[in-house]
């Protein structure tokens, strides 16, 4: 074992990990790898149960090492960690990005910070830089701010703004750009097909500008980018990481990897092989998910890590150049948390930019009946999302409309339970909503030929039905009116439930 023979090695390994790990409180193999130089912890929704617990949770991880780095996910929208049974009050970059006021994303960024600060977290790895050039991307979407370079970029450096003004340390991803991809990273391997002439003018622009704007933790992408490496996925190359994010674009910050365990690098190379590698070609830190096998997990990692080095496949400087980069980011981190002044907050800034972020189209030759008259039944049309998403995360337009117009049925399916076809829909969605007002409720319908055929189906049938389309919208816009939230977040179902019921406008 690694543990006894090679201790400064050992401590080393420790501190380029950032694992995850189960429960709500600290479990004592953290403590124990806090006390052996585990240097960072990462938390998810598992992790999670109310604004007192979270606090007392990182409170007692700062009692082994108050210069630990505490991260989370929390994108908003509809990747979130602190509201992943409620929904996020806050919309999601899409959202943001169609509205185009970067003023209101700075709110959004610092708001979410405040909370963030006022839990004792220190890092969030958001935002999400990347241009979705591609509608019908599985993993990104929503979480781009748009598909245009220059949207991007300034709402990229607006969230790093608005978020480390309130103390929490921003972390740009995924680099060097997932906006293009057809496969979801979590599931394969993406790859990334355009020149480095285009990706130069399309996908690193709003990672510059998030530089320029104080960005000092990157996040990798488990893609493949032939332009820059035909071999080595990005988080495990020294082309990408060295030559470009470090030489060509001079980042001197912290590199961390995204989840070690997800099926692109991990089919391949075996999470231990793919940590090793990462490290090599020049990330600091890698994450780990976590899970049921943490503890084990990250013994192994840190024994590979080792291993590694005594075996000559990596090299001593560079490990020791990685714990040297998370040693100095803990303690920037540190300090921006310390010098922050945390306001607090801008109330209901989450609902209002929700509100304004809603587009209606309207078909001039249909009887739209809109806004509603009568009670509705709603049909909401439900995918497999990411398993960036958390899968117990609330969403849709039926909950916050049963508490505007009391009464509202309705019904959600998946692609299962439509197998049997027309039948399903005629039973569960057609036959309640006779007589009464129709709204279908659909999530990146153009990403899924399974949702799109039942949405036509009904629109067939029912050519006065109200549609909102809750995740990218792409194509047709079917329905009498048709609604875009651009996102599936708490917030962004009760404003559509406003516009449909004639609450409230939009812009």
């Amino acid at each position: 074992m690694a543990e006894s023979s090679h201790p400064r090695l050992l401590r080393w390994a420790h501190s380029v990990l950032q694992p995850g790990f189960e429960g709500t409180t600290v479990p004592d193999w953290v403590r124990r790898r806090i006390s052996e130089g585990l240097a960072s912890v990462v938390l998810f929704g598992r992790n999670i149960h109310g604004p007192e617990q979270v606090a007392g949770l990182t409170t007692a991880l700062y009692a082994e090492n108050p210069g630990l780095v505490v991260a989370v996910d929390e994108e908003a929208g509809d990747v979130t960690r602190l509201e992943a049974r409620t929904g996020a009050s806050r919309p999601g970059n899409l959202a943001l990005g169609t509205l185009d006021d970067i003023d209101v994303t700075e709110q959004v960024a610092r708001d979410v910070g405040r909370e963030l600060h006022g839990l004792g977290i220190t890092l969030n790895y958001a935002p999400s830089a990347d241009v979705n050039t591609n509608p019908l991307n599985p993993v990104i979407g929503v979480r781009s701010f748009g598909a245009r370079p220059d949207v991007v970029s300034r709402h990229a450096a607006a969230w790093v703004r608005g978020l480390q003004s309130a103390g929490v340390a921003a972390c740009a991803k995924h680099f060097p750009g997932h906006g293009d991809t057809v496969v979801d990273s979590h599931l394969g391997l993406p790859q990334v097909s355009a020149d480095a002439g285009t990706l130069a003018l399309t996908a690193l622009p709003p990672f510059i500008a998030a530089m320029d704007a104080g960005v000092r933790a990157v996040m990798t992408a488990h893609l493949l980018v032939p332009a820059y490496d035909d071999r080595w996925p990005a988080t495990l190359s020294r082309p990408v990481v060295g030559d470009l994010l470090r030489g060509e674009l001079g980042f001197t910050g912290l590199v961390v990897t995204d989840a070690v365990e997800m099926g692109a690098v991990a089919d391949r190379y075996g999470v231990p092989g793919a940590a090793v590698r990462a490290v090599a070609a020049g990330a600091d830190a890698v994450c780990v998910g976590g899970g049921p096998a943490a503890e084990e997990t990250t013994t192994r990692l840190a024994d590979a890590l080792v291993n590694a080095v005594l075996d000559g496949r990596l090299p001593e400087r560079r490990l020791a150049e990685a714990a040297g980069r998370v040693r100095e980011f803990a303690e920037w981190t540190g300090t921006l948390r310390r010098g922050a002044f945390v306001s607090t907050g801008t109330p209901g800034i989450g609902l209002a930019a929700a509100r304004r972020a809603v587009r209606v189209h309207h078909k001039p030759d249909r009887d739209t009946g809109f806004p509603l008259v009568g009670i509705p039944h709603v049909v909401e049309l439900s995918p497999a999302t990411t398993p960036a998403i958390d899968p117990g995360t609330p969403w849709g337009v039926a909950e916050p409309l049963r508490t505007l117009c009391p009464g509202t049925t309705s019904v959600r399916l998946g692609e299962d339970q439509l197998q049997d076809g027309d039948e399903v829909l005629d039973r569960l969605a057609l036959r309640p909503a006779a007589g009464r007002p129709l709204v279908v409720v659909v999530r990146d319908a153009a990403r899924y030929g399974w949702m799109t055929r039942a949405l036509a189906g009904l629109v067939r049938r029912r050519p006065d039905a109200l549609v909102v389309e809750m995740g990218v919208p792409a194509g047709e816009r079917p329905g009498a009116v048709y609604l875009a939230t651009h996102g599936a977040t708490r917030v962004s179902g009760i404003a559509a439930a406003e516009v449909l019921t004639g609450r409230t406008g939009s812009s």
